[in-house]
């Protein structure tokens, strides 16, 4: 597959178009009607609790928040691969994925509610923290990953980031440093067309990310991202790759990011309604649903009925979240060092007295 799709030969892997039909019968991986249902209904509840922590947002209950909405078919496909020991080292909008290594939702409402208990993850084995500081995790993966080889361990390392970040030195040493070491890492650029702001055809002259993948001798290889099916492939595909000692993959996953960056950002000020609606056409929950009900294996009364359901548990986490109990002032402190330094705690002892003195003053 890597052959036919070598990025130098400008082909993106697609197998369904935007009505749900299949156009790439010999690549149509091979996925049951029980995974098919699982993969579709673990991608409407993350879009469900994506779309109610906007909400949550906007009345002033969590703190800013980075949304999902668009690109949940990316997280959906690598969420049916990835194995219980891989590794998942996280940017911060692959909530699909997170959900499927064990992590809550409740976790994350409380990370965004700013609790350092948010980045736990208790259930969640083998699971890096949400990476803020853009392609940062990149290197923690590749780091990751040379360990795995050194000692001969089955794990693949899955990694995320966006296509601002391949715009950071930190993506260029990650991808270097894993395709010498043959680093079972799969790092997986969602391309969302925007950096913020910055439309992707002012992040890099080349033509598209994928194709960088030659400059550091491993496979790479396009996607449509909004492509359930061709995105397992693709993950699949990576994975046999990895797994069998010939190094990392670059996976460009061609998609779009229907919401704004953060809450704190407005997209109606740097792109077009039209251009969203020309994305709208692409949505990989609605073709993911034409297929599956095109097949008789969903139908609308099913999804007005499951709907409310995953209302009712999202909800159920937010409510326990925000019940959470007070911020622990100490807490700001003492995970910088195993035992706390004297500047520090002389910044907490500040801390206290500028507190006392605010609660004095009202």
């Amino acid at each position: 597959m890597f052959k036919e799709y070598n990025p130098i030969k400008k082909k993106r892997l697609q197998i369904i178009d935007n009505d749900g039909k299949v156009i790439n019968q010999k690549l149509m991986p091979k996925l049951d009607d029980k995974q098919l249902i699982k993969a579709y209904k673990d991608m409407l509840f993350a879009r469900t609790a994506d779309l109610m922590i906007v909400n949550y947002q906007r009345q002033g209950r969590i703190y800013t928040y980075p949304p999902n909405y668009g690109q949940e078919a990316i997280s959906g496909a690598v969420a049916q691969i990835m194995r219980d020991d891989d590794w998942l080292v996280p940017a911060f909008r692959e909530m699909g994925a997170y959900l499927a290594k064990g992590a809550s939702l409740k976790e994350l409402f409380i990370y965004f509610m700013g609790y350092e208990d948010g980045s736990l993850f208790k259930n969640a084995k083998n699971f890096l923290p949400i990476s803020v500081p853009i392609s940062s995790q990149l290197l923690h993966a590749s780091g990751i990953g040379y360990e795995i080889n050194y000692n001969n361990k089955d794990q693949i390392v899955y990694t995320f980031v966006g296509d601002g970040g391949t715009s950071e030195g930190d993506f260029h040493e990650a991808l270097n440093f894993a395709g010498v070491w043959k680093a079972p890492v799969i790092f997986i650029v969602q391309n969302n067309q925007y950096g913020i702001s910055t439309p992707f055809k002012m992040q890099t002259a080349s033509d598209g990310i994928a194709i960088k993948a030659l400059a550091y001798g491993i496979e790479g290889i396009q996607v449509d991202g909004n492509d359930f099916f061709a995105m397992y492939k693709a993950v699949e595909e990576s994975a046999k790759h990895a797994s069998g000692g010939n190094g990392p993959v670059l996976i460009e996953a061609v998609t779009y990011r229907k919401g704004a960056h953060t809450t704190s950002d407005d997209p109606t000020k740097y792109r077009t309604k039209e251009e969203e609606e020309k994305w709208d056409e692409t949505d990989p929950l609605k073709r993911l649903k034409a297929y599956l009900i095109a097949n008789k294996l969903w139908s609308e009364k099913e999804e007005e009925k499951i709907v409310p359901q995953y209302k009712k548990e999202i909800d159920r986490q937010f409510i326990e979240a925000e019940n959470y109990g007070e911020y622990a002032l100490e807490d700001v402190f003492k995970f910088m060092y195993t035992e706390m330094p004297q500047d520090i705690k002389n910044q907490m002892m500040e801390h206290e007295k500028f507190l006392k003195w605010k609660e004095a003053r009202s």
